[in-house]
């Protein structure tokens, strides 16, 4: 009777979950529709369970030093809430302070590139019919043109920006999405901000969850993953964000010594996409070397050389001995992270993927190491019976 009853349970289980299977197929749109509304309505809270584990990160360094040893109940009652808060001024002050350095620099960039394009066609030009030995047929041709660069450059830049502003619609619908972005962001922190001064309770509460709802052995293989997961994004973060300022800080000295212009501005821009792996210096350097073309050309050849040497420096000795060493995963998988994660979810995508690639790479070699050391065990012990 008991074996009937349950087998009668295992069917309808098994039954339950190929009828939601057979109904998911079938009303796919559907599905998608919820899905998509259902994440709309929770990104602004996964959006702070991402930022409290970032500033988490931040919070038990300052804990560690906020009187760690101490009677005070003063102390002790507002270490948590100091902590917290300061985490959050680091976080957003360094937001703040890079578009600062770098966003004026940028527009000034612009601004220079404006006045500067129809200068450089100019000399082109005379350059061409001052040698038309070289070109004859393209110089008597260019001879006879009357071209204003300035009025035609001004012309194509009047295009390009009444083209962008017809791509946005309308203001209400940038103001719409902005005040949307501006919402989301206050949520996720003041969610963030919750889960933080209440994390010992949370961890609890999910503990007396799992010992609950799971089996002992189902509980110790989640709360592994779960450990190797945290230690791999911790230590990912931790080693990207020093990676980062090393080489923010190497670019900018680099540059001021080697007097190249917008150094201050290069330099935190290099070292702000720095943070995403491999690629980031890279772009940082695009528009560096854009900047200072703006200024010399030729300065902009001599910082793209800077730049690869400094890159090759990065790469092969602060790359992998601040974050290959702290991750644990070799430099072929790092760069297959990168290159599939960012072609499924673009930079997110590189984040996100070389900290989850790092977690299985050490989930499965310390499943080798364990299945390899029990196969060793059962081998002695046969070869001991014999």
């Amino acid at each position: 009777m008991i074996e009937i009853n349950k087998n009668l349970k295992m069917f309808i289980k098994y039954g339950l979950c190929i009828a939601v299977l057979v109904l998911v197929v079938i009303r796919f749109d559907k599905v998608v529709l919820w899905m998509s509304r259902l994440w709309s309505v929770a990104f602004p809270l996964i959006l702070g369970c991402l930022f409290a584990y970032v500033l988490n990160i931040i919070m038990k360094a300052l804990e560690n030093h906020w009187f760690p040893i101490t009677n005070s109940k003063a102390a002790i009652r507002a270490r948590r809430g100091v902590c917290v808060f300061l985490s959050i001024f680091l976080v957003f002050g360094a937001i703040v302070l890079i578009i600062r350095i770098v966003l004026p620099e940028l527009v000034e960039a612009f601004s220079v590139m404006a006045d500067e394009i129809p200068v450089y066609f100019e000399k082109v030009q005379d350059w061409i019919v001052a040698n038309g030995e070289m070109f004859p047929s393209l110089a008597e041709q260019i001879g006879a043109m009357e071209i204003n660069w300035q009025e035609m450059f001004n012309k194509v830049f009047t295009y390009v920006t009444s083209g962008f502003s017809s791509m946005l619609n309308s203001a209400f619908v940038f103001i719409s999405q902005l005040l949307s972005s501006v919402v989301n962001i206050t949520i996720a922190t003041i969610f963030a901000i919750y889960i933080l001064m209440n994390k010992e309770k949370l961890q609890a509460q999910a503990k007396t969850l799992q010992k609950v709802y799971m089996k002992k052995t189902h509980m110790k293989r989640i709360n592994h993953i779960i450990y190797t997961a945290n230690e791999s994004f911790t230590n990912f973060i931790t080693g990207q964000c020093v990676e980062a300022v090393i080489l923010g800080i190497l670019c900018t000295v680099g540059m001021l010594i080697l007097h190249f212009p917008y150094a201050p501005m290069v330099g935190t821009f290099i070292g702000a996409t720095a943070l995403i792996p491999m690629v980031g210096a890279y772009i940082g350097a695009v528009v560096g070397a854009f900047m200072i073309f703006t200024v010399s050309p030729l300065q902009a050849v001599g910082f793209i050389v800077f730049i690869v040497i400094l890159q090759q420096l990065e790469g092969n000795l602060i790359y992998p001995k601040v974050v290959g060493a702290s991750i644990g995963l070799p430099g072929i998988w790092v760069l297959a992270a990168v290159t599939i994660g960012g072609g499924l979810g673009g930079i997110p995508g590189m984040l996100i993927g070389v900290p989850l690639t790092a977690t299985i790479y050490r989930l499965i070699c310390l499943d080798v190491q364990e299945r390899t050391r029990h196969e060793d065990i059962s081998i002695d012990s046969k070869e001991a019976e014999e």
